[in-house]
């Protein structure tokens, strides 16, 4: 995007100005990651010299190391109703710990958009409120391990919400209702079906509304695609294997419709979510023989993809606005099959389908208290009954997200509740 060309250079891992706060892997020049006590001194230094940051701490892990969210704008925003409607995104940086590309890069834009002075980049953030989650997984970051401090797949938490990690990422999807969402991760190739420097996927849970549909495609295939490109790497679809020649589909090895991966929690949450995966691997001797060169070249990719969604944001507003309104908005109309398995590309089996779900599910005292801290993290709303039990109305926002947590017949529910089939002057609860 050429109105943020001075924001997000596609640049080696030494470009901050001289007076710029800098992170570890800037000042190694790219042959380390920055550590854990830099990342932090690094923040702090961005923090105190912009009106433009906000930093929260959201959370901390099993190993006491703090989960933060850095907020962003023109100035920034102090309160989650602050965040501009229809042009609001949350990065979310290295979920699995040994994939530490997405979460250099995420450190290196908060500072650039803290500090940049052109008129565009101070327009784009008057309209544009940025979230950045840093580091989501800074026990595994510290172990250089995918899973965190217990070996669990954060990315694989996103429903059942027993990580403090995806606990603290729940809560900040609660609380500002990103319109977008956008997940850094890093892959390793398989030559020759499957070595793009830059592969992208949006949600392919089927409960994800046509219209927020859409927009995460349209962010993949229009935006982050051509940005990549334009910077010089090659791009793909995150888990499809492609035939070298004729660029046809052979076979898919990744990227399901699990409502428990967070760009899949994200549609079905009404946000644009997308995933982002760099290659890992050296391209040339020169990489295998300096390391540090495969580990810019990586960042510097991601800093490419990362173009195309601030384009996307940019001139899209309008559109994600809507859609994103619609697809909340479109549970209060409690009408429409909830889809229990399948994807975009994969239709759903009969028994996969609830054609015509329940209008309600009722929760037990005992069943409710083991939940409800669950489904307060999802923003679910309730209605308290006199024995202490709870009735979960599927008229509300989080509709289709209900029964996937609730039904004996969703593969990841918290809990079995027992479906409710009359629900005069149902509408909604408290949370």
């Amino acid at each position: 995007m050429a109105t943020l060309a001075a924001t997000l250079p596609a640049a080696s891992a030494g470009a901050a100005g001289p007076h710029l706060p800098r992170t570890g892997f800037e000042t190694s020049h790219g042959a380390r990651w920055t550590t854990q006590p830099e990342e932090q001194a690094f923040l702090a230094a961005v923090d105190r010299a912009s009106d433009r940051v906000r930093i929260d701490r959201i959370g901390v892990t099993e190993q006491g190391r703090p989960l933060q969210l850095v907020r962003i704008g023109a100035p920034a925003p102090e309160r989650p109703q602050d965040v501009r409607r229809g042009a609001s995104v949350l990065l979310i940086c290295s979920q699995h710990g040994d994939e530490p590309s997405g979460r250099e890069a995420c450190l290196t834009t908060v500072r650039d958009l803290a500090y940049a002075q052109d008129e565009p980049t101070r327009r784009f953030l008057a309209h544009t409120s940025v979230l950045v989650v840093p580091t989501a997984n800074p026990d595994g970051r510290a172990a250089d391990t995918r899973g965190n401090s217990d070996g669990t797949d954060i990315n694989r938490d996103h429903l059942a919400l027993q990580t403090p990690e995806a606990r603290a990422m729940a809560a900040v999807i609660r609380d500002y209702r990103p319109d977008t969402l956008y997940d850094l991760h890093e892959y390793g190739p398989t030559a020759p079906y499957y070595s793009k420097d830059v592969l992208s996927l949006w949600p392919r849970n089927l409960n994800t509304a046509d219209v927020v549909h859409r927009e995460a495609t349209a962010l993949s295939r229009d935006f982050v695609e051509p940005a990549v490109q334009k910077a010089g790497f090659s791009t793909g679809v995150y888990g499809i294997w492609t035939d070298p020649v004729t660029g046809d589909p052979v076979k898919q090895v990744a990227g399901d419709g699990q409502e428990r991966i967070l760009r899949n929690t994200a549609g079905v949450k009404g946000s644009v979510g997308l995933l982002v995966e760099t290659r890992v691997d050296a391209l040339t001797d020169a990489e295998k023989a300096d390391p540090a060169l495969n580990n810019r070249r990586r960042v510097v990719s991601q800093r490419a993809a990362l173009k195309g969604a601030f384009a996307f944001l940019d001139r899209r507003r309008t559109r994600i606005e809507a859609a994103t309104t619609a697809a909340r908005t479109a549970g209060y109309a409690d009408r429409g099959p909830v889809y229990l398995g399948g994807a975009d590309n994969d239709p759903a089996a009969d028994d996969e389908v609830l054609a015509d779900p329940p209008c309600a599910y009722r929760l037990g005292a005992e069943q409710f208290g083991q939940v409800r801290e669950e489904l307060k993290l999802h923003g679910v709303h309730w209605l308290r009954d006199a024995a202490g039990g709870a009735v979960v109305p599927l008229r509300q926002p989080l509709r289709k997200l209900v029964p996937l947590l609730l039904d004996r017949q969703a593969l990841y529910h918290l809990t079995v509740a027992t479906p409710v089939r009359y629900c005069a002057g149902v509408v909604g609860g408290n949370r």
